[in-house]
């Protein structure tokens, strides 16, 4: 099993998507989307290659949602997924291109 680790901005990004989902809906959805979140955690810490690879750089990506795509890096020495990104799929995806680069 890996271990997940989050970077500041996957806190970050994590904790936007929370607040965008109370603002829209309510707090029962985000609790909802709390557990999906959880869950595909977990599933990635169990299997982390379950995930699309993006890039030769070991960075992957996981659809929570139809709204929301995890981005990760998995070292495989380590037994450890990075927790890159949480993005909300209606963004711009230039926007994104920008916070993937290392």
């Amino acid at each position: 099993m890996y271990s997940i680790h989050w970077s500041k901005l996957a806190e970050i990004t994590f904790s936007e998507e929370m607040d965008f989902i109370f603002e829209k809906w309510n707090q029962k959805e985000v609790d909802k989307f709390g557990l999906l979140v959880q869950n595909c955690l977990l599933s990635i810490s169990e299997n982390p290659k379950i995930a699309k690879k993006e890039s030769e750089n070991q960075l992957f990506s996981f659809v929570i949602s139809k709204q929301t795509t995890i981005y990760f890096k998995i070292s495989e020495i380590d037994f450890r997924v990075d927790l890159i990104l949480f993005w909300n799929n209606k963004k711009n995806p230039i926007l994104l291109d920008r916070y993937l680069i290392f």
